[in-house]
This record gives structure tokens, sequence and C-alpha cells, in this order.
């Protein structure tokens, strides 16, 4: 079970909200995939750097729900 690490950040993005996503260590082509999953999932708008997701607004219990549901270990929600 892989452990990702799950973090909203506010400083140096103008007082919006991000939701960051860290710790895969899979393929990135499977990184893609997810980060698209969770922006359809949320109904938002985000982005991949440097192996984490970036997803606009505060959506942990969301993206908490639907990691644990692909068979992710959440932590720092």
């Amino acid at each position: 079970m892989e452990s990702i690490h799950l973090r909203i950040e506010k400083k140096g993005r103008r007082g919006k909200i991000v939701t960051i996503i860290e710790g895969f260590t899979g393929r990135p082509d499977r990184i893609e995939e997810l980060a698209r999953e969770i922006k359809i999932k949320c109904g938002t708008g985000g982005t991949l750097k440097n192996n984490s997701i970036e997803i606009q607004g505060d959506f942990r219990k969301r993206i908490s729900e639907f990691l644990t549901e692909n068979g992710f270990l959440v932590k720092g929600f």
C-alpha cells in the first residue's frame, strides 16, 4: 500500500487555497491518470508538478476518500 501525503497550502498563491497530494512512487502515466480522475471527482482544475498533484480548492475529504478507495494510505489529512 503506497503512502500519500495530503495537505493544503495558501502561502504564495494570492490567498487561494490549493490541495497538494505528494508521495507518489508509481509510473508517471499512472500519476497523470490519477490527477485527471481527481480533478473530475472534485469538479475543479489542477496540475501535476514534480510528482505531486495540485488541486484548486480545499478538497481534502473527497480526495482522501477517493485515494483510500483506490488502495492508497492517506496521511496528513
